[in-house]
């Protein structure tokens, strides 16, 4: 391992109006998040020489880049779902530390709920029918249901249970409870979440992730920034980035993600252990995406992710043993498609103290230390994981 020469640090972080946003473009939602990051962080738009972004425009990120008034001297597209932003921090990280960048800006913006209720697009998103996704499209295997088919796996091979999946809902909806900011937040049982319409056995509604609108950004800079910013930095530690397959058929294991790779690489090159961390915002499209990482992430070992995340133990809680997407993830928050940068966004406030009702806190009463955000892409096709500590 090449060990950082530069340290690289986190100083802005900011959403988008977010929910239900019915009057807005992404690239309204895009320059909406980028100002208020910038604002965050206290620095001048000028200084920006680094621009990440995917998933809008014909040339991604250039045309982003031109609207937000920018012309970086590097650039990053890196589009694998929702593990995206976590793979472009580390790109971002990377390039600074390498001197071709001082100051790199992340950023999203989606309209997916808007679009859909305005018949600009339908419910069901079409990834094609070409290259190796020919052999599967015709049998009508959609993306929710090849993450289903992985959740049954789970439960064929470890004894997993509906409840113990159904408990991963019902704590992200008590943490969105804290978040104001949150699109759904009144109370759900495990009872509530069984017994809602089947979308792909064995996920009823409550076991899948809501539709919304919204955007993020996140600024990373150099160290030699910091002392021109307004906020405390918060430093990226370590950074890991896996891919692992595109057709199921070439998954080796439906019960181990691609965050057993990246989550390994990131706390190594960090130099931590998984359990010295004190909070984690994973992708949550789903509830077994929450309870596979995990196990993957070294939170608990590999088949005892089920127990980990029972509902009765109240571990995922603000106030548990390991508080899990604290803003109530995919699932009760936001997910206006790919929702990695939320991750880095909630995982920043949270070492930053600045959480409101949902901060977590050490036993002497200050905030956290360290945090993970770990994103996953496709259908467990790819992941990023960043640890960063303050």
């Amino acid at each position: 391992m090449i060990p950082r020469k530069r340290k690289v640090a986190v100083v802005g972080v900011a959403l988008s109006d977010c929910g239900r946003v019915d009057d807005a473009t992404p690239y309204a939602l895009h320059a909406q998040a980028a100002r208020r990051a910038l604002a965050d962080a206290g620095l001048d738009r000028s200084r920006i020489d680094g621009f990440a972004s995917a998933g809008l425009g014909t040339l991604p990120p250039a045309e982003v880049a031109e609207y937000l008034g920018l012309r970086p001297d590097w650039v990053d597209s890196t589009a694998v779902g929702g593990s995206t932003w976590e793979v472009m921090a580390a790109h971002a990280a990377d390039a600074i530390t390498a001197g071709h960048a001082r100051a790199v800006l992340l950023v999203y913006g989606s309209t997916a709920r808007a679009d859909i209720r305005a018949g600009r697009r339908t419910g069901d998103l079409s990834f094609g029918a070409r290259g190796p996704l020919q052999f599967e499209v015709p049998y009508g295997h959609t993306l929710i249901a090849k993450y289903a088919m992985a959740a049954r796996r789970h439960m064929h091979q470890y004894g997993t249970t509906l409840e113990q999946l159904a408990s991963v809902a019902v704590q992200a909806r008590a943490n969105a409870a804290l978040n104001p900011e949150a699109m759904f937040r009144a109370p759900v049982t495990v009872d509530d979440v069984l017994s809602g319409p089947m979308i792909a056995d064995p996920f009823t509604k409550l076991h899948c992730c809501l539709r919304s609108d919204g955007g993020a950004a996140v600024l990373l800079v150099a160290e030699e920034y910091v002392r021109d910013c307004r906020t405390a930095p918060v430093w990226v530690l370590g950074t890991g980035e896996h891919v692992s397959h595109t057709t199921m058929s070439e998954w080796a294991d439906f019960t181990v993600s691609p965050a057993a790779v990246s989550g390994r690489l990131a706390f190594e090159r960090a130099g931590v252990r998984p359990d010295e961390i004190e909070v984690a915002e994973i992708y949550d499209a789903f509830t077994y995406m929450t309870l596979v990482t995990l196990e993957d992430l070294g939170f608990c070992a590999k088949g005892e992710g089920g127990a980990f995340v029972d509902a009765a133990k109240g571990r995922l809680l603000v106030g548990g043993e390991l508080p899990v997407n604290t803003d109530g993830g995919g699932l009760s928050g936001q997910h206006p498609g790919m929702r990695g940068l939320f991750l880095l966004v909630e995982a920043v406030r949270q070492l930053r103290g600045e959480a409101d009702a949902r901060q977590v806190r050490r036993p002497d009463g200050e905030p956290p230390h360290l945090a993970v955000a770990s994103g996953t892409g496709g259908w467990f096709c790819s992941s990023g994981t960043v640890v960063l500590g303050r």
